[in-house]
């Protein structure tokens, strides 16, 4: 009996002991308020943002190439989930500086007007705006009354013309244009001491843009293009059984018969035929140009400079790998987030001195801080040189040098430039077809 309760008596004092241990994991309970009010004090307190800096993306259903390989999704929304990753890294610091940035989606349909849809968003005045637009649409768009104190971020478009004859005071180019992509290739190849290219390109506008720029290149770093073949690939059915057999059998018939070269630079901008290059050449030509080694603003093997973050938080919020108009999309929300929480101001004018100005700065996981020319608004930035799989090496090469800006190599340096700045009163109007 004595022992009974003795037991009883232990059993009491175990239970009276574990009782606010217990009741400081049980979530909802009385005990548990006190331990949940405390962490909840050492949480770093965000102060209420007293700058607001609104963002529109401005885009357009284009229709875009399939992609020749069951490897590759198709995807309805490159571009604007790299303007939402970057609106997410803007106000992970910058809230703490009282500034927030929003982002509000405009997408018009294959058929609409962005043109009307612009000017309705100009109505109450200047904007920010992400533009995912091709040339006509965005000259349209920079060419409105209500549009010349705005500022307009072109994430889309490389043509070259945009940073020469139909460049425009109001547009930022935040993508690379053709001349910085070849300009890119041709320091690696001669780099490389493969100065010898024949040039395959498919037969849309944007392919002879990507060829002059090529050609340029060449001349500039003591390339040689020693052919030039233009190839209409008759589409047919790859997935039959014979499908393979006819792309075996027509690509030695393209590259066939070639002056002596190092590398066969092919250009297809439509995703027509470029895959199929590889490995099926007449010679045994190493593949470069939009396939086979490339010159690209991102890929997603890439992982330096800290980039396996910015990979890791895409994959995180998208569910796929980040591409190059996403990459676009979100170093333009960053540039605007940074000019805003350097300036602390959100009106466009100030935004728009702030970012043309020799402060500003953007990083871009890429090794290097961004900066802007003031002759012709173009980005700076390095271009990765990409395997289909791997990081091959980065432009500019060394050797290749500017008495300013290495990255001046690539594009068009100042001397070069047939832009001027501010005379957009009769602009000549050669967009790209």
């Amino acid at each position: 009996m004595a022992t009974a309760s003795l037991n009883l008596a232990i059993a009491a004092i175990s239970i009276a002991l574990l009782t606010p241990a217990l009741a400081t994991k049980q979530p909802g309970k009385g005990a548990s308020q006190p331990a949940e009010e405390s962490r909840a004090a050492r949480k770093p307190q965000v102060p209420q943002p007293d700058t607001v800096v609104d963002i529109v993306y401005l885009g357009k259903q284009y229709e875009e190439p399939i992609p020749l390989s069951l490897m590759e999704p198709v995807l309805t929304d490159k571009g604007i989930q790299g303007a939402r990753l970057g609106i997410l890294d803007n106000n992970a610091t910058a809230r703490f500086l009282g500034v927030e940035t929003v982002l509000t989606e405009h997408i018009v349909p294959e058929d609409g007007d962005v043109a009307a849809e612009a000017k309705r968003l100009l109505a109450d005045g200047p904007r920010l705006i992400v533009a995912d637009l091709e040339p006509a649409d965005l000259l349209a768009v920079a060419d409105l009354p209500e549009a010349q104190e705005s500022l307009i971020l072109n994430m889309r478009s490389a043509d070259d013309r945009l940073r020469q004859v139909n460049c425009r005071a109001n547009i930022v180019h935040i993508v690379p244009n053709w001349a910085m992509r070849a300009d890119a290739l041709a320091q690696y190849l001669v780099w490389k001491k493969w100065p010898r290219w024949m040039i395959v390109k498919g037969t849309t506008p944007q392919d002879d843009d990507y060829a002059e720029a090529v050609k340029r290149a060449a001349k500039r770093f003591g390339g040689k293009v020693v052919d030039e073949r233009t190839y209409e690939f008759e589409a047919g059915s790859r997935r039959v059984e014979s499908g393979h057999q006819q792309i075996q059998s027509q690509i030695p018939m393209v590259t066939q018969n070639a002056p002596a070269h190092d590398v066969v630079f092919v250009i297809d901008t439509a995703e027509a035929f470029g895959l199929y290059f590889m490995y099926r050449t007449a010679d045994p030509d190493p593949v470069v140009g939009t396939h086979g080694l490339t010159a690209s603003i991102w890929h997603r093997a890439f992982e330096q400079w800290g980039g396996m973050s910015l990979q890791s938080a895409f994959q995180e919020q998208a569910g796929r790998s980040m591409t190059e108009p996403d990459y676009a999309g979100w170093l333009a929300v960053r540039t605007l987030g940074e000019a805003a929480a350097r300036s602390k101001r959100r009106d466009v004018e100030s935004l728009r001195d702030y970012i043309f100005s020799d402060k500003f700065r953007v990083a871009g996981f890429k090794g290097q801080k961004m900066t802007v020319r003031p002759w012709d608004h173009q980005l700076r930035q390095p271009i990765l040189i990409m395997g289909p799989q791997a990081l091959v090496s980065l432009s500019p090469q060394e050797g290749f040098l500017h008495q300013h800006f290495p990255t001046d190599t690539l594009g068009f340096d100042e001397p070069e430039t047939d832009c001027r700045f501010p005379e957009n009163a009769a602009p000549e109007t050669t967009v790209q077809r």
